[in-house]
This record gives structure tokens, sequence and C-alpha cells, in this order.
């Protein structure tokens, strides 16, 4: 309850900093919902991707590509404190265990909210899943829009970054790689 209540208090200063009246009608609740709303933003930082992989480890002899494509994601830039949102593209060839399907979602899920940039959010990611499932080798591709560039900056509404993390064969075997690219691409 102490994070809350610190939230509401600094919310209230920087309305007082810009100008607003915290007391005036529209605006009265506004730090209660931010601090709710930050709750569920920052929920990230609750989970631990080591225990949330290791719940949903399964033995099977499969030893070709799993990809898991178009996984929707929203993160808070960590420079700006604005949004950034896109999709995440997973790829793995398994040595001996494969995951369960929902965690690679909720592995983005848990890095996407936390204070980020995407490099780093991309990384985390594949090493992740790189420690804990012990594969041949796993890929993740990450396309942001981010509203830093967008709603200020160089206010680019159309750019995006694609960023890239390659380990194990994604990296020494251009032949996994292209079929990894190959298979998002579709």
């Amino acid at each position: 309850m102490k994070k809350r209540q610190k939230i509401e208090t600094a919310v209230n200063d920087i309305l007082f900093a810009i100008g607003e009246d915290s007391s005036r009608d529209g605006l009265q609740r506004t730090p209660q919902r931010v601090a709710e709303m930050f709750a569920e933003i920052f929920a990230g930082y609750e989970t631990n991707a080591d225990e949330l992989l290791r719940q949903s480890l399964f033995d099977v002899d499969y030893d070709e590509m799993i990809l898991v494509k178009d996984i929707e994601f929203y993160s808070m830039c960590e420079h700006h404190m604005l949004p950034f949102h896109g999709k995440v593209h997973v790829a793995y060839v398994p040595n001996d265990k494969i995951i369960g399907l929902s965690q690679i979602p909720r592995l983005v899920e848990m890095y996407a909210r936390r204070l980020q940039v995407q490099e780093r959010m991309t990384q985390q990611i594949a090493q992740s899943l790189y420690d804990v499932l012990q594969p041949q080798g796993v890929g993740v591709i990450v396309e942001g829009a981010h509203f830093c560039a967008m709603m200020r900056g160089v206010e680019k509404e159309q750019m995006r970054m694609v960023t890239s993390a390659m380990r194990g064969t994604f990296k020494s075997l251009p032949a996994t790689r292209n079929e990894f690219l190959s298979l998002i691409r579709k």
C-alpha cells in the first residue's frame, strides 16, 4: 500500500507543477487511477522468468523449429516513460525439452511490463529461454512503435524499430536463421 500512496503523492505534485488543480472535478481521482494503472503496467517486476518457464517444461522427442509469432506487447520507455508497443516473434529448436505454448507470451508480457528499452527486452526474452530450455538455439525479433518518437522529438508516426537476438544455431547456422526469418514473413 505504501507504493500506491507514494505514486498518488507524486501524481498530485506533477499536476500542481504543470499548473493543474487536482481538486477539480475531472482530476479528483486521477492520482488513484494512475497508481492503479502503474500497478498493472509494471506488474512484470513481480514475476521471475526462471520460475515462470520452469513450471511448464516437458520432455518431448522433437528437434525442429517451434515458432510463436505476432505476440502483441505494450511497454513503457524508461527514458521518457511513454508507451511503446508492437509484436514479438520467438522461435527455438529444442534439445530434449519444450515449453508450454502459453509460457512464451507470458515471458514476453513479463519483460514488457517493466520500464524498458526494446533492445534489452529482446535480449532478456532470448536469454531467459536459452538459459532455461537449453535448446539448440533461440531467435527473437521485436518490432516496436515508440510514442517517444511519435508524439514528441522527431514526431515520426510510421517509424518502427526492429531488434533481434539470436542464440545457438540461430546465430551460427544461416539456414536456421533464414528459416526463422522466412516463417515470420508469412
